[in-house]
């Protein structure tokens, strides 16, 4: 039986910027991941500032061979209306990369002890400890392992019906005589929104390679939407008449019916905490900040994991995730009932678009870096 301080189920940005933190400070960390590295992650894939500072990227190591594309702008409108809005910055204000690339490489960085290809079958307390696959015992147990991740649902068994977020999503490579057949700017991402605001499709070209993908708010009809997002690119001549195989996920935005994230021994973050931010569908911040946060709580705890001893952690998770500052700008009486007129007009609004659309839903410009050792 294998032992350590702390075992981590799930290698993203989440579980590994957790696993940095906790090596760094001296614990003896396990990482363990259904999948194997570099895994097949498709996600339209940008990262604020505030991310590069906190997961402390050096660019110019992390660009070698990898993709790394500076993005000054977007392109917003609503499908189904030829008319867009393109919002320009003066400085980057995100950076496009590939999820293979960008976890692949936090996860090698994070120099802990890694058993990848593991999928947990089981998952039991016995006394202070906890016994995973029958193989791993720990002290401290860390779900990280995305929305279906079984320490998620080891401690929520019960949670249903809460508000889902599903998409789906297509990553390729631009062949060397392809290029003309694919318009827009690299750096320069579009998002098309549906008139009721409940949903949003983008096409993102970032160097050689394009992201398309389509998200919506408990969507049962998500394929019959992708494809008129797909069909409304085409007439307006964004991409090539073309098909490519989608993949899919889902996870819980943080406005959702709350998981439990703490008890006993065991913490949940990124998106099997289910805190993604609502506007945006984006987890990739709030995954890496919960992780440090996560970090954070279990240095402290000295070994003592009692749930009061780690109640910090979903405090400081509530603080950050929770609350007004993450609920629609929008009451959502008017979103549901009057979207499909309003979003056209809204949307149409350079002022709206910039500060409310781009610079707080989908860059959370004004929210500083977290600063946590």
């Amino acid at each position: 039986m294998e032992s350590c301080d702390v075992l981590i189920v799930g290698g993203g940005p989440a579980g590994s910027s957790c696993a940095r933190r906790l090596c760094l400070h001296g614990l003896d960390v396990v990482l363990m991941d259904r999948s194997d590295f570099p895994r097949d992650k498709v996600c339209a894939g940008w990262i604020t500032p505030q991310v590069l500072a906190e997961v402390e990227l050096d660019v110019d190591d992390y660009r070698k061979g990898r993709t790394f594309q500076p993005i000054t702008g977007f392109r917003t409108g609503v499908i189904g209306i030829d008319s867009d809005v393109e919002t320009k910055y003066d400085r980057p204000v995100s950076f496009g990369i590939r999820r293979c690339e960008f976890d692949h490489y936090l996860l090698e960085r994070s120099g802990v002890r890694l058993k990848l290809d593991a999928p947990v079958s089981s998952i039991r307390r016995d006394g202070r400890k906890w016994v995973i696959n029958e193989s791993v015992t720990a002290g401290m147990l860390v779900g990280a392992g995305g929305h279906f991740c079984p320490v998620a649902r080891y401690l929520n068994p019960m949670l249903q019906d809460a508000p889902l977020v599903v998409a789906q999503e297509a990553e390729f490579a631009i062949g060397p005589g392809d290029g003309g057949s694919w318009a827009g700017v690299a750096g320069i991402p579009e998002l098309y929104f549906c008139r009721g605001l409940n949903g949003y499709g983008w096409y993102f070209r970032k160097e050689q390679f394009v992201n398309i993908g389509f998200g919506l708010l408990n969507g049962r009809s998500l394929p019959k939407a992708a494809e008129e997002f797909v069909a409304f690119l085409r007439k307006r001549r964004r991409i090539p008449e073309a098909s490519w195989p989608w993949r899919g996920h889902a996870y819980l935005v943080s406005d959702a019916p709350q998981r439990r994230a703490v008890d006993t021994g065991v913490v949940l973050i990124g998106d099997a905490a289910g805190i993604a931010y609502p506007q945006s569908g984006e987890g990739i911040r709030p995954a890496i900040e919960s992780g440090l946060l996560a970090a954070s709580a279990i240095v402290d705890a000295r070994g003592l994991y009692s749930a009061e001893q780690l109640a910090m952690y979903e405090r400081g998770l509530r603080r950050r995730f929770g609350g007004a500052r993450y609920r629609p700008a929008l009451p959502r009486p008017i979103v549901e009932g009057l979207g499909a007129r309003l979003a056209p007009w809204l949307l149409g609004n350079r002022w709206f678009t910039r500060h409310l659309v781009l610079d707080r839903w989908f860059l959370n410009a004004r929210e500083p870096a977290l600063g946590v050792s």
